[in-house]
C-alpha cells in the first residue's frame, strides 16, 4: 500500500499517478477527509484526555481538602464518555482508510511509459531471432494432439475449460523444463530453492496485493478461509510477513516451482485455445528482497535471469517495458518477456519481472535495518523465471518438424533420458 505520509504531503502527484494508470482520483479524495476527520477526531481525543487527567487531579485535591467534588467527578465521567465516543469513531475511520489504502494501486516509477494501455508498451530489446521455415508452422494445440501428448479434450472431461491432460514425453517435457530452470537458477545465478505451500491464507494474499480487490481472480477453499496459490509469489514473498532483516543479508534471491491456480475471472474468449491460459500451471517463480538502493538493479538482474532460460532454449525473445495502463496492481515497473511463437506468427508473454518497491512490504510488515539502525520497509520484486506450460508451447512450436515431429533442445535432453525427438505417441 502506499504510505500515508506520500498520500497527504504529495495528493497531486498521487492523482497524477493514478490518472496516468487509468484509475479514478475520487478514492484519494475520499480518504484525504477521511483522514482529516481522523486527525481532528484524534486531537480532540488527545485533548480530552489531558483535561480528564487534569480534572483527576483535581478531583484528588478536592477530597484530601474536604471540599465538594461531585462536579469535578460530573466533569470527568462526562469527557470518559465523549472520549469513548471518538475512539468508536477513530476505529470506524481506521477501517474506512484501510479499505481505500488497500484498493489503490502501486505508483509507476518515472522510467515507466506514460499510456492508457498496452498499446503504449516500450521495446527494450530483441534477443534472438525467429526461426525459418520451409512449410507452414502449426500451432500447439494441433501439434500436441496429433503427438498424443497433450489431451485437452481429456482435460476437460475431468475437471473443465481451462484443464489439460498431459501424456507421455508431454508430462516429462513439463517435468524437464521444471528441473533445468531450477538448477539454472540454483547453480549459476544464486537463488536459494524454496518448497512453498500451495495454499495461503487471507493476510498472506493481502500482503501480496491480490485481496481485497481480485478476490475473483481466486480459487477458494469452501468452508475455509485458505486459498489455492494464484502464484509462488504469494507464499514466498510472505515466508518473511512481520520480520525485520538484517540489510547485510539482503538481496535474498528465491526460486520456487509450484503449480498456480486462476479462475481466470474476465478473461472468458480470450486465449480459449491450447495452454496459454488456463486454470492450472506451473510456474518457476523468482522473488528478490532488496534494500531500497538495490532493488532497481535486482530487476534488471532479474530480467536478464529470466531471459536466459529462454536463450539456453534457444527462442526467440523480446523485452518490453509496460506502460503505466498495462502494469499490474503491485507493481511500480515491469518487464514483460515476450517469446516468439511461429504458429500463432506473434510474441507472447512468457514472464513478468516486476519491483513492487515497498508497496507489499507494507502490506507484509517486511522490514530491514543495518546494525542498530531504524528499521524501514525493504523493496519486493518478483517475476517468473519462467512460466513453464508456455515454454512447453514455445519449444513445440519453435522445434517443429516438416513430418510433424519435434526435436528435443540440447539443453533439456539430459532431463530427459538423452531424448533428442518427440514423435507420435504409439
Amino acid at each position: 500500500m502506499l504510505a500515508r505520509d506520500l498520500l497527504r504531503s504529495a495528493p497531486d502527484r498521487v492523482r497524477s499517478a493514478l490518472a496516468d494508470r487509468g484509475q479514478s482520483p475520487d478514492a484519494l479524495g475520499a480518504w484525504l477527509e477521511l483522514d482529516g476527520a481522523r486527525r481532528t477526531a484524534l486531537q480532540e481525543v488527545e485533548s480530552l484526555k489531558q483535561r480528564r487527567n487534569e480534572a483527576s487531579k483535581q478531583i484528588g485535591r478536592l477530597k484530601g481538602s474536604g471540599a465538594d467534588a461531585d462536579a469535578a467527578i460530573a466533569e470527568v465521567a462526562a469527557v470518559k464518555e465523549r472520549i469513548a465516543a471518538l475512539e468508536a469513531r477513530l476505529d470506524g475511520l481506521d477501517g474506512e482508510l484501510a479499505a481505500i489504502e488497500l484498493a489503490l494501486p502501486n505508483l509507476p516509477h518515472d522510467s515507466v511509459p506514460r499510456g492508457a494501455d498496452e498499446s503504449a508498451n516500450r521495446v527494450e530489446r530483441r534477443v534472438g531471432e525467429p526461426p525459418r521455415f520451409g512449410f507452414e508452422p502449426r500451432a500447439h494445440w494441433d501439434l500436441g494432439p496429433e503427438l498424443g501428448i497433450l489431451d485437452f479434450e481429456r482435460g476437460a472431461r475431468v475437471a473443465g475449460a481451462r484443464f489439460t491432460a498431459y501424456f507421455g514425453a508431454g508430462a516429462a517435457l513439463e517435468r524437464a523444463l521444471a528441473q533445468f530452470m531450477l538448477d539454472l537458477h540454483v547453480t549459476e545465478h544464486g537463488y536459494l530453492e524454496v518448497l512453498p505451500p500451495y495454499i495461503v491464507n487471507r493476510d498472506s494474499l493481502i500482503g501480496t496485493g491480490q485481496l481485497p480487490k481480485f478476490a475473483a481472480d481466486l480459487f477458494k477453499l469452501e468452508g475455509h478461509d485458505y486459498f489455492l496459490i494464484p502464484t509462488a509469489e504469494v507464499p514466498v514473498t510472505n515466508l518473511h510477513r512481520g520480520e525485520t532483516l538484517d540489510e547485510e543479508t539482503l538481496p535474498r534471491r528465491y526460486v520456487a516451482w509450484t503449480p498456480c491456480f486462476r479462475s481466470e475471472a474476465g478473461s472468458y474468449g480470450k486465449d480459449v485455445r491450447g495452454l496459454i491460459r488456463q486454470h492450472q500451471f506451473h510456474k518457476v517463480e523468482l522473488v528478490h528482497l532488496a534494500t531500497p538502493e538495490t532493488s532497481y538493479d535486482e530487476l534488471e538482474a532479474m530480467t536478464v535471469h529470466a531471459g536466459r532460460v529462454l536463450e539456453r532454449l534457444g527462442l526467440a525473445y523480446r523485452v518490453v517495458s509496460l506502460s503505466t495502463g498495462d502494469l499490474g496492481f503491485s507493481a511500480a515497473k515491469t518487464y514483460d518477456l515476450e517469446v516468439w511463437l511461429p504458429g500463432q506468427d506473434a510474441y507472447r508473454e512468457i514472464s513478468s519481472c516486476s519491483n513492487c518497491e515497498d508497496f507489499q512490504a507494507r502490506r507484509a510488515d517486511l522490514r530491514c535495518r543495518r546494525g542498530g539502525g531504524k528499521a524501514r520497509y525493504l523493496h519486493t520484486l518478483n517475476g517468473s523465471g519462467v512460466a513453464v506450460g508456455r515454454a512447453l508451447v514455445a519449444v513445440l512450436e519453435n522445434y517443429q518438424q516438416a513430418d510433424g515431429s519435434v526435436l528435443v533442445p540440447e539443453a533439456l535432453r539430459p532431463y530427459l533420458r538423452g531424448l533428442e525427438r518427440i514423435v507420435p505417441r504409439a
